[in-house]
């Protein structure tokens, strides 16, 4: 094998590259991005996906709101959106990048309360809900899949 050939093979077997962003748009809350950041390396390394990228975005009420009648005509604050990243050919590091995770921390403190949890655990489960949904996997029409993969990956992740 030449030199230039080993470089190549060298190159391209390298692994994945991992990025994990974190954005806080909000104000009632403190948020530990760094937390957030290896929780995600976490989850994501548990999906069934070879990309490796991602980037969760915590916001208000009046904001997702904004987002979920603006992408989903649906007048309401909720608790997690998702829009995966579709990379154009040329975009070779966007190749990786899954998509974003926008988080209303006020639903979350909301939810938490109604469910008893630590407000950590509530948006662990929105988070891993969240990357699920960037993965392809839809609650709404695919017959109970994604809520069992689901389950299971909060077991494994112990959330």
């Amino acid at each position: 094998m030449s030199p230039l050939s080993k470089r190549l093979k060298a190159l391209t077997s390298q692994r994945t590259p991992k990025m994990f962003e974190v954005i806080n748009r909000q104000r009632r809350r403190k948020i530990n991005a760094k937390q957030w950041r290896e929780f995600m390396e976490t989850a994501i390394g548990a999906l069934p996906t070879e990309k490796r990228e991602a980037t969760v975005v915590f916001v208000n009420d009046a904001a997702i709101r904004k987002l979920n009648r603006e992408f989903r005509d649906r007048d309401y604050a909720t608790d997690v959106l998702s829009f995966p990243s579709h990379a154009e050919p040329f975009e070779t590091e966007a190749q990786f990048h899954l998509g974003e995770v926008v988080i209303s921390v006020e639903r979350a403190e909301e939810q938490a309360r109604q469910n008893n949890l630590r407000l950590e655990n509530e948006i662990q489960q929105l988070i891993l809900h969240g990357l699920l949904h960037l993965c392809g996997y839809d609650h709404e029409t695919d017959n109970g899949e994604m809520n069992r993969l689901e389950l299971k990956l909060r077991r494994k992740l112990r959330i």
